[in-house]
């Protein structure tokens, strides 16, 4: 099997969205794409996989003398050799690889965060940086396209956030800020318990406006001259701006479930941004 076939497999495996973004992309970047993934694939499966925190620990430092040695010229792991012939001409870059490591390891040392500023934090390192090495590798002429992708990075994972609350909370983790869990009144424990309220209702909408918020400043901080290159990024906002409107059509009920789109729906998104060049996607989202 050789490195792109190996992220080939990785990415395909996952499940996730962020697949369907990947499939119309020219060979190359679709390449360094799928690389990009795995190398989060791989470094996010330690904390989800490992039971021992010591061994996740011990995991990623590994993972973090990979990424020291890809920049040093000697490539080991099969996702670190995938990545070699992109690093330039992608803007793949150490400190930005290294950071979404750091995101992993905020997962082993911390299960709650105080306020909005902390979480904001998690979220760059678990997503917000991603967006950026993503905007790289899709290509921009305009500093700018980074704030936007940026931005569309925290509204990615404030959206996971909102999806996974129960699912996270039977992990161990729950990401809702603790100073708007005490303005909406919302015990841990009732979220622990799958407690619905109109409490929780209320606290979920404050937080899906947060992440709707993030997707218009996104829209907004895009440079026309580097739409149709991000389109990628823009199905991906179709996809989840559509998950988001789910999870409200669903009275919030995620402390039981974990609500989705169908793969058809995902893939129909997808194409329509992709056709549309991702302008009705920005004006609509920009409102």
């Amino acid at each position: 099997m050789t490195p792109d076939e190996y992220c080939q497999e990785k990415a395909a495996k996952s499940g996730s969205s962020f697949y369907y973004s990947f499939l119309f992309l020219p060979p190359e970047r679709r390449r360094a794409i799928t690389a990009l993934y795995a190398f989060c694939r791989e470094v996010d499966d330690v904390v989800d996989e490992c039971s021992d925190p010591s061994v996740a620990r011990i995991k990623l430092a590994w993972w973090r003398t990979q990424v020291d040695n890809l920049f040093a010229g000697q490539a080991e792991h099969p996702v670190m050799r995938a990545l070699v012939p992109h690093l330039a001409s992608c803007a793949i870059e150490r400190d930005r690889m290294q950071a979404v490591i750091a995101g992993m390891e905020m997962d082993l040392d911390q299960t709650r965060y105080l306020d909005w500023p902390a979480l904001r934090k998690y979220c760059w390192h678990a997503a917000g940086v991603v967006g950026e090495l993503s905007a790289g590798v899709f290509g921009y002429s305009d500093p700018r396209t980074l704030e936007y992708a940026t931005k569309l990075g925290l509204a990615f994972q404030l959206t996971n956030i909102i999806r996974d609350v129960g699912d996270d909370a039977r992990r161990g983790r729950i990401y809702l800020p603790i100073d708007e869990l005490q303005q909406f009144d919302v015990k841990a424990a009732e979220i622990l318990n799958g407690t619905y309220s109109d409490r929780f209702s209320a606290l979920m909408q404050f937080q899906a406006r947060r992440a709707r918020e993030l997707y218009r400043e996104a829209m907004t901080s895009l440079p026309e001259a580097d739409r149709r290159a991000q389109r990628p990024g823009l199905m991906m906002a179709a996809i989840y701006h559509a998950l988001l409107d789910e999870i409200e059509r669903d009275n919030w009920q995620v402390l039981h479930q974990r609500i989705s789109l169908t793969p058809l729906r995902k893939l129909w998104l997808a194409w329509k941004t992709w056709v549309g060049g991702g302008r009705g996607l920005v004006r609509r989202l920009s409102k």
